[in-house]
């Protein structure tokens, strides 16, 4: 693809993320701070305080052959593994590759993506799922639950797929693939703590009145130490009593995720191609055109949950912000967003079909 095109599009990108500040002088170090300088009156908030505002960028440029294989080349800005920011809904990207790829090794029993799951409980604060008046039929599926996640970031879709996937699982199979600068230790939301969110609830694949499969309760035993050293942020926080503490929160048993980490399971969803056979994800063709499906469609898209209301900058940070006009028709958007904390990420492949320009962008 044209990269003078990706260019100009990633500084259009970066302006619509960051205030406006009075402008200075100042020597750059590589490509995404020289598009920050040059564009100062847009970026001078974030390149002089650059502490108070914690931005990491990861610009990947694509460029294809003439049998249209791509080849990508990554740019930097203030990347820092050991640099905390609080994941929030990024999560629901690994939830979704490793779901699929759990429900692939279930195959010989007849179960895949669309088989109706049914989650039940074995002790509080656990929760059942008998239907979904969502899903067509009211029957949950790890594909409805995929769907959720990414049309509209549901918190207890992401649950769900964490109960059947399991605490163990979850990290050790991506730590396997390589992904070690990761750890998942808890729900998005509810009145689970540490100890209690390494218990994930009974779950079972039925067809009709016949089960094809049970996965009783699964309790993770292994003590994980935390990969950051200091993961407190803030200057206050308000405890569990409601009270106020005037310590910086401390997020040692919260997930954790880096961005390049992040950027690396977008790849594995879009160029998995690219990525080393070790760090790809045990998917079949219609479980990445799933994904892909589910990661750039815009709410009103959807019939099966419908979300009429929702605008298409609706979970769609880094081209269409907070604005309320309707996307493109010529651009498509395959991302997952968080937000919460104070935080805001925003992992992307956006292409635009009509200037044939094509790029990642990853930030927070």
């Amino acid at each position: 693809m044209k990269k003078s095109g990706a260019i100009i599009i990633l500084t259009l990108l970066l302006m619509q993320i960051f205030s406006s500040c009075q402008m200075f002088q100042r020597k750059y170090t590589g490509l995404i701070d020289s598009l920050m300088y040059s564009r100062q009156a847009d970026f001078a908030a974030i390149l002089k305080n650059p502490k108070k505002f914690e931005v990491q960028i990861i610009y990947t440029q694509i460029n294809r052959d003439s049998l249209n294989r791509p080849t990508l080349k990554s740019y930097y800005y203030e990347v820092d593994k050991n640099r905390y920011f609080y994941p929030a809904s990024m999560v629901k990207l690994p939830a979704a590759l490793l779901a699929l790829e759990k429900i692939n090794g279930l195959k010989a029993k007849g179960i895949d993506k669309f088989t109706t799951m049914r989650t039940d409980s074995a002790r509080a604060p656990q929760t059942t799922v008998r239907k979904d008046t969502t899903a067509q039929g009211g029957n949950p599926s790890v594909a409805h639950y995929i769907k959720k996640m990414f049309l509209v970031s549901d918190n207890d879709a992401f649950n769900r797929l964490y109960e059947f996937i399991g605490q163990a699982y979850f990290n050790e199979h991506l730590w396997e693939k390589g992904y070690k600068d990761a750890l998942i230790i808890q729900r998005i939301h509810g009145k689970f703590d540490l100890e209690t969110n390494r218990y994930t609830n009974p779950v079972r694949f039925v067809e009709g009145k016949k089960t094809l499969h049970r996965q009783a309760e699964l309790h993770n035993k292994k003590q994980y130490s935390y990969p950051i050293q200091n993961p407190r942020k803030g200057k206050a926080h308000i405890d569990k009593q409601g009270k106020k503490v005037n310590q910086p929160f401390d997020f040692s048993d919260h997930n954790y995720i880096s961005l390049q980490d992040l950027h690396d399971m977008l790849k594995a969803v879009v160029f998995p191609e690219v990525l080393p056979a070790s760090k790809r994800f045990n998917l079949k063709p219609d479980d990445y055109q799933w994904l892909r499906t589910c990661m750039s469609a815009y709410p009103r898209e959807s019939t099966e949950p419908a979300y009429p209301k929702k605008p298409d900058s609706f979970r769609k940070y880094l081209w269409l912000g907070n604005g309320k006009q309707p996307a493109p028709s010529a651009i498509r958007i395959f991302n997952k967003v968080g937000q919460s904390y104070g935080f805001m990420i925003d992992c992307a492949y956006i292409v635009d079909f009509e200037k044939k320009i094509e790029f990642m962008l990853s930030a927070v």
